[in-house]
């Protein structure tokens, strides 16, 4: 083949360098979406692994106010004192199912005068107004709790809550708000109390075992990137095409390809018999 020169010129080289830039964007990407399920992958071995778990004291996981290990979320532990009913908050904005609704937040004061937060779970927002038609009474006295250790939440810029509620589940908010000392690296969700109550929130469940789309669209982006370069090669190839038109060899080709284009084509008569397939159904 001949008369090549052209797809050295500035022009396709600027193109081959977009495609470049582009394939190392999806390669990036792909790299991301790897990441994404080995995050995912992870939580799951988490889960797994601290679930079902034998609840420990929380002063033998929470070895300070602020401490908490990312690899003991979901960690069950369990502590005795009394709530402190007057400070509870309700965090807003936590749908369920398709419902909107808020989750129960109480401190709960340690015997040791510590202070934890426990989260007892989901409460369906109400009819006609922003709140609770009605919020599951907080068991007096002393009381055994097991919950199931999670971060705090960060602070969302702009989003903001009225009195006895919270946007989000910040541990250090909520401690400016309780005025007191609490535990600020974990709040807990609860399993269980003991003595139970006759009516509690919606208990958390254990979260799905799913790692996501994220390795099929790893391999789309590689696909992507690859078919940039094939793209580009093809529009490199159209221009040789019509640069070429008066050659003697490429004219043949050409007529070689339009010939099987016309062999691959369906004849008259198939068009009218699949015309009277379509009529008689």
């Amino acid at each position: 083949m001949k008369n090549w020169g052209f797809a050295f010129s500035r022009r396709w080289l600027g193109y081959l360098a977009l495609v470049i830039v582009f394939a190392i964007g999806c390669a990036g990407l792909s790299y991301w979406q790897v990441a994404r399920r080995d995050e995912a992958r992870a939580e799951i071995t988490r889960v797994d692994a601290n679930w079902a778990s034998a609840p420990r004291p929380v002063t033998e996981v929470l070895f300070t106010l602020d401490a908490f290990d990312p690899d003991d979320k979901w960690t069950p532990v369990t502590m005795t004192g009394h709530y402190l009913a007057d400070d509870e908050l309700l965090a807003r904005g936590r749908p369920l199912d398709s419902n909107a609704g808020f989750e129960q937040l109480v401190p709960f004061e340690l015997d040791d005068g510590s202070v934890f937060i426990v989260d007892r779970g989901w409460i369906r927002a109400g009819n006609e107004q922003d709140a609770p038609d009605s919020v599951p009474q907080v068991p007096a006295g002393e009381i055994t709790v097991v919950a199931r250790l999670k971060a705090g939440e960060p602070n969302i810029p702009g989003r903001s809550a009225p009195d006895g509620q919270v946007a989000t589940i910040n541990l250090t908010t909520i401690a400016d708000i309780i005025d007191r000392p609490i535990f600020t690296g974990a709040y807990g969700l609860m399993a269980s109390e003991d003595p139970a109550p006759a009516v509690r929130p919606v208990a958390v469940t254990k979260p799905v075992a799913d790692e996501g789309p994220h390795l099929s669209y790893a391999f789309q982006w590689i696909v992507f990137g690859l078919m940039a370069f094939v793209g580009l090669g093809w529009a490199i190839r159209q221009e040789y095409r019509v640069r070429n038109a008066d050659d003697p060899q490429e004219r043949e080709r050409a007529e070689a390809r339009r010939l099987k284009a016309e062999a691959k084509a369906p004849t008259d008569a198939e068009i009218e018999d699949a015309i009277l397939d379509r009529v008689d159904r």
